[in-house]
This record gives structure tokens, sequence and C-alpha cells, in this order.
């Protein structure tokens, strides 16, 4: 769709062939436009560094940063970093992510971060005891756990961004029909009959991401949670200003951020 608009659009991935599949997809839809594709894998802060490093090297200025990789994994793992991967990758590699692009994005601002979270975090609750859920596992816990992170998270870096010119901002994109937790046989079935039932196509759940990051009506607006492309209100734990502060502070310690 950004594409479609006219943007330069850089895409990452961590599948060569699907990010040259994409690529091609969206030459073929919008003949002339302006698309790279960059490689790294979120289970990996070092590659999150590697990826920010070739973006801040090669990009010269970056209007927009949209947080959309995800995952759910339907029994616990880790990280190569030792870090529950659902978390992990939802949360901890965008919050890297951002972080090492801030000086980028104030230097082009007027310039939007827009961070793709889910209605799922109402089910959540931030237990910064067992952020890694060590003590137990259930998988929509978890995810839930980490999209309610990603409003958090949205909400401190709007507060630290206030005056800068760069917004930031939330979304739940709808139930969409994506491959998500696919890394496991029983969540594909399952996966796939709910995705046949409710599920909107990709284009439509992308709808919110693209007006926060075009639509002229919300410019200056920063740390609001969206859904179809209305501000809406977050469960009261997304609120806690103290909870948003003490997450980045543990992530940041985390990633290895001072």
């Amino acid at each position: 769709m950004l594409a479609v608009l006219g943007h330069r659009v850089l895409l990452h991935g961590r599948s060569e062939q699907k990010g040259t599949a994409a690529l091609d997809a969206i030459r073929k839809q919008s003949p002339g436009s302006d698309v790279r594709f960059f490689k790294a894998d979120f289970a990996s802060l070092g590659q999150v560094r590697t990826l920010a490093q070739q973006i801040n090297a090669e990009i010269p200025r970056l209007d927009v940063l949209i947080n959309n990789a995800g995952c759910s994994f339907f029994t616990r793992c880790e990280t190569v970093d030792g870090n529950e991967a659902t978390f992990a990758v939802n949360h901890l590699a965008p919050f890297l992510l951002t972080n090492l692009l801030l000086d980028k994005l104030r230097a082009s601002a007027p310039a939007r971060i827009v961070n793709v979270a889910s209605a799922a975090h109402r089910h959540a609750h931030l237990d910064f005891d067992d952020l890694m859920s060590t003590r137990r596992y259930r998988v929509m816990q978890v995810y839930a756990r980490s999209k309610l992170a990603n409003i958090l998270f949205t909400r401190e870096l709007a507060k630290r961004l206030s005056g800068t010119g760069v917004t930031a901002n939330a979304l739940h994109p709808g139930v969409v029909r994506t491959h998500i937790a696919q890394n496991n046989a029983f969540a594909r079935i399952i996966g796939y009959l709910i995705m046949r039932a409710i599920a909107i196509p990709a284009a439509e759940g992308a709808k919110t991401s693209i007006y926060l990051a075009t639509a002229p009506e919300v410019a200056g607006q920063a740390g609001g949670y969206y859904k179809e492309c209305q501000l809406t209100s977050p469960k009261p734990q997304a609120l806690d200003d103290a909870h948003a502060k003490r997450l980045w502070e543990v992530s940041a310690k985390l990633v290895g951020l001072a």
C-alpha cells in the first residue's frame, strides 16, 4: 500500500526467498516503485543491531518506522541470547531496533513510529518477576503479554520523544490472515480453522498501520492506541506510566542499551 502511494519502502524479514517474493509482488502491483529488502532474524539481538547499522549507514532519511514483526510459539523456547522467544521477537527486538534508529528518525522529523500490538493484550498481566515465562508458559498468555509490552513501550517512547517531532502510536490490526504460529502442526490446524472463519485479509489488516503512518489528521498525535483507524482505550494496565517506565528500564538492560 505504501509503495502504491508513492513512498519508498524498506522491507524486513528473516527469509531471503520470501523477501524477494515480496519485492516482486510489490513491483508487479506498483511498477517502478522504490522498494528494498533487508534480511535479519529478530530472534537474534546481534542481527537486529546489524540491521540498524545497515539502515543508518545506507538510508539517508527515515520518515516512518512500522514495527510489525511477530511470532507465537506453541511450546516455550529461547533465542540465541537466552530470552523467551515470543517476548524477544515481539517486544525486545523492536524495542532495540527503534532505539538504534532514533537518531535517524529525529534527523528526519517530522517522523512517525507505528507499533503493531493486539487486542490480545487485554488478556495479559505483565509479571516483572517472570517476563521470560519460566514458571508458567501458556502460548496465548505469553503472546498477549508481548502485545501489552508493545503498548507500554509506545507510551513511554512517546513521552521520551515529546518535542522532537517524532511521534509513536500503537494499534490493533484485527485478526489478520497471516502465517504466525506456523512453526507447530497443531497450531497450524487450529489457526487455519480460525482464520477461515473470522480473519481478514492482510491488506485490510494493514489499514490502521497505513493510517497512522500517513494520515495528516494524526500528525503530532502520540502515545495513542488505535483500532480501525480510531483512537480507543487499551486495558488499564497499558496506561500505567510506572509500568511503562519500568518495562523500558528492564528492556534496556536485557538488550544491552545504556
